[in-house]
């Protein structure tokens, strides 16, 4: 769901509030990090995340497996804008000493395997696209799920996946870094404010949910991003100019059953069904 802007401001004062108590050392030094991380980053053309923070999302899926008893899980990749051709991607695990290539499914979906090696040298999973053209997901699915739906509790798990292991590209330099200290698995999941973004195959019109015999429609607010975005945000949000494919689920809500179904109405009808 839309973070509520009065919300958000006021934790961004108290952080600086925060920010402001440390130590003038203290400060200089995370500046100095900070700004080393920026500028070894802005070399970098290649789509790259952090393979120790994948691994980890993989062991955290494996610690809540309850979520998803049945499920397996992947890497997604995804693109920010309609103009980035996901055709013939390459991955591969680049450490010091170590090129592993990554095999990626006509999907774009892929499995990380774990290569202690990678994880000593702190390895980067990198692709061969731009930095701002894709981004990434945790593909989690449960058997038995009917075609063209999602499992809520697959979903939730996603989320943790998708935080644990840094997935999300959305961020300028300085709003990044504060975000990565804000922003926690278990805060972004389980609060109505989490803002976490699902997306959809095609561009979707509407999101229902589906619990026995109690069946709610998504508001508004809780598609298209919120409805909030603006072109000079948009350069910082994952989503970009995918918007009509964004949703955001109440995963905080546990009235809803992780075998909850949740179910797409979509604009557009599938290729293969198109006249």
């Amino acid at each position: 769901m839309a973070r509520n802007p009065l919300r958000v401001a006021l934790l961004g004062l108290a952080v600086l509030a925060s920010l402001l108590s440390f130590p003038a050392s203290a400060f200089a030094e995370q500046a100095r990090q900070h700004a080393s991380t920026v500028t070894v980053r802005s070399t970098r053309d290649p789509v790259d995340k952090s393979y120790r923070k994948m691994i980890r999302g993989m062991e955290r899926f494996e610690r809540e497996r309850a979520l998803a008893p049945q499920a397996t899980l992947r890497f997604q990749l995804l693109p920010r804008s309609r103009t980035v051709d996901m055709r013939g991607i390459t991955l591969r695990i680049a450490g010091d000493s170590l090129s592993v290539p990554v095999p990626v499914g006509e999907d774009n979906t892929f499995v990380l395997p774990r290569i202690d090696a990678a994880l000593r040298e702190d390895a980067a999973v990198l692709a061969n696209r731009k930095t701002t053209s894709m981004t990434w997901r945790a593909l989690i699915q449960s058997p038995g799920v009917p075609a063209g739906k999602r499992r809520l509790g697959d979903l939730r798990l996603e989320c943790l996946v998708g935080k644990e292991a840094g997935l999300v590209s959305n961020s300028s330099p300085l709003f990044g870094w504060i975000a990565g200290v804000l922003d926690t698995p278990e805060g972004v999941c389980n609060s109505p404010d989490g803002n976490y973004l699902f997306f959809t195959e095609r561009p979707v019109f509407g999101v229902t949910l589906r619990a026995g015999e109690r069946v709610e429609t998504l508001p508004f607010r809780m598609l298209y991003a919120g409805g909030e975005q603006t072109p000079a945000e948009l350069e910082y949000c994952d989503c970009q100019v995918m918007l009509d494919r964004t949703y955001y689920v109440p995963l905080w809500d546990r009235s809803w059953p992780d075998d909850t179904l949740v179910e797409f109405e979509y604009m557009t009808a599938p290729p293969q069904e198109s006249p």
